[in-house]
């Protein structure tokens, strides 16, 4: 029993460390969300910021692109070309991608700043592409709407998790102590 567990350390380390730091996470995200009063269609500030963003991308696109809340639900109604096309809710604002991505690069640990500055990078940029994935959506669902389920459900999240899996790539390959190990070989 202890060869096995000397034997899968490192794995046994980065699951330990990835399990930690998503729960962590997603507890502090989870508290920073019942700040907010979901029953009376209340809309926390970082899915707000999210939505408005985007309608300002679209409104280079269109002068009559805006956002409204919800009266009825916690989400944001986004309007393209003065029509409401698509709601953003919570889940449209890329935290739990953002999350996820943090969790797997403390996972497989690296040198302090290089961690702390790949994560800025890394979440700024989710956030930026998940900005252009809303508003190309809604483009898209304005000329396209027969396609929601192709364009919402399968295109754009395989381009923002593709790019989130290129950017752990990048981090285990050129940043993380597991890249050191494999140069010294």
């Amino acid at each position: 029993m202890k060869n096995l567990l000397f034997q899968y350390k490192p794995f046994l380390l980065f699951l330990g460390k990835f399990i930690v730091s998503y729960l962590i996470l997603t507890l502090i995200y989870q508290t920073y969300l019942n700040r907010f009063d979901a029953k009376n269609a209340e809309v926390d500030s970082f899915t707000l910021l999210v939505g408005n963003q985007s309608a300002k991308v679209l409104s280079l696109f269109d002068a009559q692109s805006y956002t409204m809340p919800h009266l009825k639900e916690p989400s944001i109604k986004l309007f393209y070309k003065g029509k409401y096309i698509s709601r953003i809710i919570e889940g449209c604002n890329a935290m739990s991608v953002i999350i996820l991505f943090i969790a797997f690069v403390v996972a497989f640990t690296g040198k302090l700043k290089n961690t702390i500055l790949f994560i800025l990078l890394g979440s700024f940029l989710i956030h930026i592409l998940n900005i252009g994935r809303i508003t190309l959506l809604c483009v898209a669902l304005y000329h396209f709407p027969q396609f929601e389920h192709l364009l919402h459900g399968v295109i754009f999240p395989l381009i923002i998790y593709g790019v989130v899996f290129l950017l752990w790539i990048i981090w285990v390959n050129n940043y993380s102590y597991y890249a050191s190990e494999i140069d010294k070989k």
